[in-house]
């Protein structure tokens, strides 16, 4: 009975976000009400474990979204983002162009959100299609690609770093093994799956977009662009591999683990943002802060949704629910990781969000790790790789891959929802591949 009612609550939250089209955090809330009261919480009880597990979520989690965004937002309005792209390009030549622009939306996606990186990088793509006279899907495939595997993959991305949290998972070993992970799959989904779309060449859109072209006076050097917006990175890095080669009583290994806090790591990326790519460009500290403003204010929604989906966790662990089905699966020869896989992949495919997709797998398998004892940063991995799978046309990056690209819904289903596929079954199987080596 337990199980029936998760997946009627699971079918209701599908039904409210696709045909009600409710708001996801609303959804979220109502569901982990339903389902809770459903399972027999006491009714006094089930808005205190709401408020518990909201606040737990993003307690954790507000100020890596928020400096995250403060971050890509810096970057793409100083014209850094421009830069590492034409640096790149520049360097690989026409014949690799596709690789230097997998590799800028790399750079890039490590900093920005997906929708904000892919609105940021496509008059990028049509302009270097257009001056190159390359194929558009040729240069966009890739782009797209390196985009998603860095927002399903890397914290300080919402997704990976909110089921890194839930999971207890280490964020900085999230990152390590993720970027292990998704440097292939971002090759095989970008600039080889591409190679097989050459029939589909649709035309640039016009007056589609009015983007910003920086002149080369306007924005900065390279190397700071790279430095400023891998510093979170480089620090959260450090300090896993300070944790995998160090003795635990060494001072350099807790310095180290200090700063490659998310917490830590972003509030001084952000810091030097504001200098590289704000003061040292002759802004204002009036231009600057207004700029971070609207960069918390473009990710607030997804705070809330993200929030939600950790009160829907927590009613699972409260109600009983979470133990109940660790207990049913931990004598199972099913892989803890493929079951993370596969709940994450049915929610994605079924309401179209990513981010709902592996906060709610999150909170379903959280009580399975513990009970057969999986690695949690390669279940944070695992559920990634599930909840990108598809993208069907409920998914928003459906829409935008497919207006921005003017391809009909057959092209839109062979080029980005195969190329999510491909992510996702490649990040599944290089999860089982660490798993051999770190399980």
């Amino acid at each position: 009975m337990p199980l029936v009612i998760l997946a009627v609550g699971i079918l209701i939250l599908f039904f409210l976000i696709v045909k009600v089209k409710l708001n996801s955090f609303l959804a979220l809330l109502l569901v982990a009400g339903i389902v809770g009261l459903a399972e027999g919480m006491p009714i006094d009880q089930l808005i205190p474990t709401i408020e518990k597990g909201l606040g737990g979520t993003l307690g954790g989690l507000a100020i890596v979204v928020s400096f995250g965004a403060m971050l890509g937002k810096l970057m793409a309005e100083s014209g850094g983002a421009q830069r590492i792209a034409t640096t790149l390009i520049n360097a690989f030549g026409r014949e690799k162009v596709k690789w230097a622009v997998c590799l800028t939306g790399f750079i890039v996606g490590i900093a920005l959100f997906y929708e904000i990186g892919f609105v940021l990088l496509i008059p990028l793509v049509f302009t270097i299609a257009a001056e190159a006279k390359i194929p558009l899907l040729e240069i966009g495939i890739p782009m797209a690609a390196a985009l998603s595997v860095t927002h399903g993959f890397l914290p300080p991305h919402p997704a990976p770093t909110a089921i890194s949290i839930i999971y207890n998972a280490d964020i900085g070993m999230t990152l390590l093994y993720g970027a292990i992970i998704a440097i292939p799959t971002a090759i095989v989904a970008g600039p080889l799956y591409c190679i097989l779309t050459r029939d589909i060449n649709p035309e640039i859109p016009k007056n589609l977009y009015n983007p910003k072209i920086f002149k080369d006076d306007e924005m900065p050097s390279f190397g700071i662009s790279v430095f400023t917006a891998l510093v979170p990175v480089i620090l959260m890095a450090a300090a896993a591999i300070s944790k995998l080669t160090m003795s635990a009583d060494l001072p350099l290994r807790h310095i180290l683990t200090f700063f490659g806090q998310p917490d830590i790591a972003l509030t001084i990326s952000v810091a030097i943002a504001i200098y590289t790519f704000g003061i040292g460009r002759g802004k204002s500290m009036e231009e600057i802060m207004k700029t971070v403003q609207d960069a918390v204010l473009a990710i607030a929604m997804i705070l809330l949704i993200v929030g939600g989906g950790g009160a829907l966790k927590q009613v699972l662990i409260d109600s009983g629910l979470g133990t109940y089905i660790g207990n049913l699966v931990a004598g199972s020869d099913l892989s803890p990781l493929l079951l993370a896989w596969l709940v994450a992949a049915v929610i994605r495919t079924a309401c179209g969000s990513a981010t709902v997709a592996a906060l709610t797998a999150g909170g379903i398998a959280a009580p399975i790790a513990v009970a057969t004892g999986a690695h949690p940063e390669l279940m944070v991995l695992a559920t990634g790789a599930g909840s990108l799978i598809f993208s069907p046309p409920n998914d928003p990056g459906f829409w935008l891959f497919k207006e921005f690209f003017g391809l009909t819904i057959k092209e839109t289903v062979r080029t980005w929802c195969a190329l999510e596929t491909i992510i996702a079954v490649m990040g599944l199987i290089g999860v089982l591949v660490l798993n051999v080596f770190v399980g």
